[in-house]
């Protein structure tokens, strides 16, 4: 059953932290890094103003409660991500994987013949390409990814369990403007 949202209306984001300029941090006691004393509180304030650090923060938040729900379906999350291209869009080919999600062809390669071996997917005969050959959920697949997707929408709302789900959209919105600047 695919997922529809409605596109919220813009919500106005607080403004980031700004970095604290050299002149405005306050000077540091050199004597307990001299005296060799523990940092008692991690100052992180600088990374959080990043947002490739926050998306890595955020990204290995999701992917710590991704693998051990998706532990009962033997997937990894690349997997996960083929095996929902492939559902989603039979008879895609390799290339058109490795362009979708930025993988290296040798690393796809294994990956559907592991896929095949547990008969989640099949290779056909392209229709309009000879050199080609389009991928194919089987009927194991096809449930397989029915069960896991269902996981994974469950799994995301449990990893992000402050936001709403107004901001989950918002959020997966602003990410998308990142790595699709064309949309």
């Amino acid at each position: 059953m695919p997922l529809t949202m409605t596109e919220p209306r813009p919500v106005r984001l607080p403004d980031p932290p700004l970095p604290m300029t050299p002149q405005a941090q306050p000077e540091a006691d050199p004597a307990p890094v001299a005296a060799g004393l523990a940092v008692e509180r991690v100052d992180t304030s600088f990374l959080e103003t990043l947002i490739g650090y926050n998306a890595r923060r955020a990204a290995l938040t999701i992917i710590a409660t991704f693998i051990p729900r998706m532990a009962q379906f033997g997937l990894r999350p690349v997997e996960f991500s083929v095996l929902t291209l492939i559902g989603h869009n039979p008879g895609i080919t390799a290339r058109q994987l490795c362009a979708t999600l930025d993988l290296q062809p040798p690393n796809l390669v294994g990956m559907i013949k592991g896929l095949e071996k547990r008969s989640l997917l099949e290779k056909r005969d392209h229709p309009s390409d000879r050199r080609a050959q389009g991928l194919h959920l089987t009927p194991a697949g096809e449930s397989q990814l029915e069960q896991a997707q269902a996981t994974a929408l469950a799994l995301e709302v449990d990893a992000t369990p402050r936001l709403t789900p107004l901001e989950r959209v918002t959020l997966l919105r602003l990410l998308r403007k990142i790595y699709q600047p064309d949309h």
